[in-house]
């Protein structure tokens, strides 16, 4: 138990506010992002909603996980690029473990989907035959529906396990965002045990989602390895290229904010970026430009509106 402190209604963050000089580049460098994120997003969703080629299982969980970015950005991002505008960067206790619950939660749901995206492709390669069956878009929309409760289940538990107890000053989080490991540390009871018990959570459910999707795609290689044509090994790891390649980018970021020594020193602020602004940017990048049908797709959409 911390003594002598007072305790806190509101943190402040510190943010980027390290490097002064850098504060107006870095908010433009992170509002173009930021806006090509949510472009790549929104066209990712409206295609998928108005072509009806896409109302399949794959391109619903795309618009899915799309969704789920969406709302995972417009948790952090905004306030970041406020504060890097202002001398106020103060958020109050209510609203960091809002924040906090949120990320923690859409993150939680990101891992999900894409591990429901690697089935979707177990399915369809290994049990071709049997996939309309095993696959239907009811079921889809289910699993979405189990991915978010999920997320929110697992983030809600670490959120009220850091804000059980009342936080003492002084109230500078060393952060851009409510990062749980940053908060955690100003909690008025000994954080050690609530620090190693949520990151446990944490790095678990990372590395099981990420183990369960190796898993899928080795299955995957053994059947498409069996396939006796090169042309029909080479559609069937087309259809799973752009996944392989957002699921290393989403856990090869992530792992490195979960999986940091506290000993490894660095900012964390700075490495947090390629999770909370890099990853979300480049996934929707990635699945449109390696992707023939959402490429069709929008060539259709230009067709209609350029006469």
């Amino acid at each position: 138990m911390k003594t002598n402190q007072t305790i806190l209604k509101e943190f402040i963050f510190v943010g980027f506010s390290v490097y002064p000089h850098a504060q107006t580049f870095l908010f433009v460098v992170f509002f173009c992002l930021y806006l090509l994120t949510l472009t790549g997003n929104l066209a990712i969703m409206y295609l998928t909603w108005v072509d009806r080629c896409l109302h399949t299982p794959m391109y619903l969980f795309l618009s899915a996980l799309s969704f789920s970015e969406t709302c995972y950005t417009l948790t952090i991002i905004p306030k970041m690029l406020a504060d890097l505008l202002t001398k106020n960067r103060s958020i109050s206790i209510i609203g960091c473990g809002l924040q906090m619950s949120s990320f923690l939660g859409l993150g939680g749901t990101n891992c999900i989907i894409l591990t429901l995206m690697g089935y979707d492709r177990f399915l369809a390669i290994c049990n071709p035959l049997r996939y309309p069956l095993l696959m239907t878009n009811m079921l889809c929309g289910q699993l979405v529906v189990l991915a978010w409760a999920s997320g929110f289940i697992i983030s809600i538990t670490e959120t009220a396990l850091i804000f059980r107890g009342s936080f003492c000053g002084p109230n500078l989080v060393k952060h851009f965002f409510c990062h749980m490991r940053a908060v955690v540390r100003l909690s008025c009871l000994d954080s050690e045990l609530t620090e190693f018990t949520v990151t446990v959570i944490s790095v678990s459910g990372l590395m099981g989602t990420f183990l369960l999707i190796i898993l899928t795609y080795i299955f995957i290689l053994s059947t498409v390895l069996r396939i006796p044509s090169a042309e029909g090994k080479q559609k069937a790891f087309s259809t799973c290229a752009s996944h392989l390649t957002v699921v290393f980018v989403h856990f090869g970021f992530a792992s490195i904010v979960y999986l940091k020594p506290e000993a490894s020193g660095g900012d964390d602020t700075v490495i947090a970026v390629p999770y909370t602004v890099i990853t979300p940017f480049l996934s929707p990048l990635i699945f449109s430009l390696r992707n023939k049908d959402m490429k069709n797709a929008f060539r259709k959409v230009l067709g209609k509106t350029i006469p």
